[in-house]
């Protein structure tokens, strides 16, 4: 039997990923033997429609189970369209969710456990939380001031966590009235 999981890695001891749609992997396993094929997720960056995109992914792939975190409705009915039996609120590692599987105590859904648009914004993002700082930001608020001109020296690397996960090189200066702190 064939089993797709969603997952942050490319080995059986990878984490789950709790998202279906955007996972980072996706691990089609043979129940059998234990072998598996990774697959990087396409769908991840889709501005929509990714959950619909990735249970079309693993139906091509001819997988018969899907275990996984959280699925939203439209991949729901995808799934459920092309036979894919779905468990939902898996944690832990791929090999420990498919042990679990195996073992007969997991319980299949027909429906969503969360909202479309899940997978967009999953809730760890740094500019959501305020918890970004530039290597410059002082929580003292105070800068060496350079002059009159009313620029610090505080330079940000940019270090976002956008959707993409991208690396900004941003050159932010932090504006004062120009006088020293101290």
């Amino acid at each position: 039997m064939k089993i797709a999981v969603s997952s942050n890695g490319n080995n059986l001891d990878s984490l789950i990923d709790p998202r279906f749609g955007r996972c980072a992997y996706f691990l089609l396993v043979d129940t059998g033997d234990m072998n598996f094929k990774a697959f990087d997720n396409e769908s991840i960056a889709l501005g929509g429609g990714a959950g619909i995109r990735a249970a079309q992914f693993v139906a091509s792939k001819g997988a018969e189970i899907i275990l996984t975190g959280h699925v939203g409705p439209n991949a729901v009915k995808a799934l459920k369209a092309a036979g894919i039996e779905v468990f939902v609120e898996q944690v832990g590692t791929v090999r420990k969710a498919i042990e679990r599987y195996k073992s007969g105590t997991l319980e299949s859904t027909h429906t969503a456990n969360v909202s479309d648009h899940y997978g967009m914004d999953d809730g760890s993002s740094a500019e959501k939380t305020g918890s970004v700082k530039s290597s410059g930001d002082r929580d003292d608020d105070t800068t060496s001031g350079l002059g009159g001109d009313g620029i610090s020296g505080s330079r940000g690397r940019g270090m976002g966590g956008g959707r993409c996960g991208g690396m900004g090189g941003g050159r932010g200066r932090r504006m004062d009235s120009g006088r020293n702190r101290v």
